[in-house]
């Protein structure tokens, strides 16, 4: 069956990905394989391939194609890794790790969110890839250690559970910070030492958790007062 959107997805790999700087073949071949606008709700499907974030749902959003690209170029992924996404929300990020990784553990503290991605992601035909609701800060413990973890929210800090069940030379990449400002960093896992490297200005939905923001905290670093 032909793709009516092939045309938009092709161009935004050329023009809002390569152009950028990452030129991965097997990075660039899974965003021209993964049809965005099925992770879309319907009225802002036309928008679906467009250079920046749409809402999803429950004040979540899915993040601006170049983003995504450049948080999934970063875990260096070869195809044979165990990997976590914590922030499932739409399901296409993990649909671009599937493409790349050997298997994806996914979280989501939204069980309709959750649900939802899983059978999009049933549909496309993932098999890789399995679905959980829960606490994201938590990380799934059960299918640990990890070569790659890939956070979707901005978290206070990197969360402690996170960087235990990364696998020894795994990388985290997350957002870091507040309401206020964050930026995207990298953290790798030597034994028992961990080195950081930030990336670049990001702004992302926060992390909700046992170590993430709490309502309280992220709106007081708003500016809000109560």
């Amino acid at each position: 069956m032909s793709d009516p959107y092939l045309p938009l997805r092709l161009e935004m790999v050329e023009n809002q990905i390569a152009r950028r700087g990452l030129l991965s073949p097997r990075l660039l071949e899974a965003f021209r394989k993964v049809p965005r606008h099925c992770f879309i709700p319907a009225e802002c499907q036309k928008n679906a391939y467009d250079d920046g974030p749409l809402p999803i749902g429950l004040q979540q959003t899915i993040s601006q194609p170049y983003i995504v690209a450049l948080m999934t170029n970063l875990l260096q992924l070869e195809g044979d890794e165990n990997v976590l996404e914590v922030g499932t929300g739409s399901g296409y990020q993990a649909a671009i790790l599937a493409e790349l990784a050997r298997t994806v553990q996914t979280l989501e503290r939204h069980p309709a969110l959750a649900d939802h991605a899983a059978t999009i992601l049933a549909k496309l035909g993932y098999t890789n890839i399995f679905s959980h609701a829960g606490d994201g800060s938590l990380g799934w413990p059960a299918t640990a250690p990890y070569h790659g973890i890939l956070v979707t929210a901005a978290a206070p800090t990197p969360p402690p559970p996170l960087l235990d069940q990364l696998a020894d030379g795994g990388k985290l990449v997350i957002p870091v910070g507040d309401h206020l400002g964050q930026e995207l960093q990298v953290w790798e896992r030597h034994g028992s030492r961990f080195e950081p490297e930030s990336i670049i200005p990001v702004t992302f939905v926060p992390l909700r958790g046992a170590h993430g923001w709490s309502d309280l905290e992220w709106n007081e670093s708003a500016g809000f007062i109560f």
